[in-house]
């Protein structure tokens, strides 16, 4: 995002005296110094808030590098200038930074949510979640939400004293949360089954699955689907699955476009195409912080457990930006995620992860040493878990190597 033309855009546009710069925490805000801890009790640092060192730890955990090497639309080697999902991980906290420092959040929290959020996700993107939902299904099916939370506080193994990362609660519930409540008061799942991953844990560390989660949580949510509505325009004209003129008929882009061709008419497509990306951007995040500040002056929640109990998503888009929105997602999934090509290569990387699964649910043997030991005795239910474990961790040039390590025939995802 351009920052400097969103800071004015906000300030002159949106609504007074909301800027880019240092502000006093609000009192909606999730406060840092009244958190509710960590599963396992530590010594606060002396130098850092909780929510710093979250952000921190996140960034250090091999989960996070691997996301280097994970899809985000396009298989990784297909070109090095497409996102993948730890170039996306840092797009969304930069917009979920820059919403929470206008609606007078904690930034850190903020961006320890976004840079988490996609900690589960599969080798080959969605295509991969759904092959190992589908192998799942027996044993509670596949969840990349549920598989990040797994990770957070399991299967990160770094530290002398706990498993996972042992962030604090607050951090946790945006995790989960994020994108809203989970469950009914009455403790049931409200789209369908509650992972069972979440439901263990919640058990033993109440995350409150009924209510919404803080401020700063939802601002990552939302800076998620501003990052992927645009990026993935970006990406889908750089594969030239998309080409501009598609754009000129949807609301939100079409207007950009012709905004940017009036006033630069011999600019060149690559220019044309980074204009339309970073006006789109801000005027998204201009319009989201239009709506919160509207839906704050009106539900006017004086602390964060105001914001919890709400009973709405406070961190919205207006109504006429929702409609907007929505139109192009879409767009975005006929002409991009359903693409003839974009579906070819799903379908073989689809092979290529319930192929794997197949065989070390059937050979755990066939897995490295560290994950293979003592499967062979296990029930078929932890078996099966393990292996998504291991599966869920991959990226995608590692499960493509696994592939050809142990199949004669790999399927080509070029």
């Amino acid at each position: 995002m351009d920052e400097g033309h969103a800071g004015k855009g906000i300030a002159n546009a949106v609504y007074e005296g909301i800027g880019f710069g240092y502000r006093p925490r609000a009192p909606y805000a999730t406060d840092p110094a009244r958190t509710r801890g960590r599963f396992v009790p530590e010594p606060e640092s002396p130098t850092r808030t909780p929510f710093q060192r979250d952000r921190d730890r996140i960034i250090h955990s091999t989960a996070f590098r691997r996301l280097k090497h994970k899809t985000q639309v396009f298989i990784a080697h297909e070109g090095d200038h497409f996102r993948t999902r730890l170039t996306h991980s840092i797009e969304v906290a930069q917009i979920a930074r820059a919403l929470a420092r206008a609606l007078r959040g904690d930034e850190d929290l903020a961006e320890a949510v976004a840079l988490v959020h996609d900690f589960g996700h599969t080798p080959f993107g969605h295509t991969g979640e759904d092959a190992l939902n589908a192998k799942m299904a027996a044993w509670g099916g596949f969840d990349h939400n549920a598989q990040s939370l797994r990770i957070v506080t399991r299967l990160e193994r770094r530290y002398a004293e706990f498993d996972g990362l042992n962030l604090s609660w607050e951090t946790l519930e945006g995790l989960v949360k994020h994108n809203g409540p989970l469950t009914g008061a009455n403790g049931e799942g409200l789209d369908g089954a509650l992972p069972a991953t979440i439901r263990a844990y919640n058990e033993l560390h109440d995350l409150e699955l009924d209510r919404f989660a803080g401020i700063e949580a939802q601002c990552a949510a939302i800076a998620d689907d501003i990052a992927y509505n645009t990026h993935d325009i970006d990406d889908g004209l750089r594969a030239g699955l998309l080409e501009l003129d598609m754009l000129e008929d949807l609301a939100l882009p079409g207007s950009i476009l012709r905004q940017v061709r009036e006033r630069y008419p011999a600019l060149d497509d690559v220019r044309v195409g980074h204009e339309l990306m970073r006006r789109q951007i801000t005027i998204m995040v201009e319009d989201v912080i239009r709506a919160a500040t509207e839906n704050l002056a009106r539900l006017r929640p004086e602390s964060a457990e105001a914001v919890r109990a709400a009973g709405e998503t406070i961190v919205t888009f207006t109504p006429a930006m929702a409609v907007e929105e929505k139109e192009l997602k879409a767009f975005l999934y006929k002409h991009l995620y359903r693409h003839p090509e974009v579906m070819r290569v799903r379908v073989n990387a689809e092979k290529i992860v319930c192929d794997l699964f197949d065989v070390y649910f059937s050979d755990p043997r066939a897995m490295p040493e560290g994950w293979r030991e003592g499967l062979d005795r296990a029930e078929d239910r932890i078996k099966a878990r393990h292996v998504a474990d291991f599966l869920a961790g991959m990226t995608d040039t590692y499960a493509v190597k696994e592939h050809r390590r142990l199949f004669d025939h790999t399927p080509d995802l070029s």
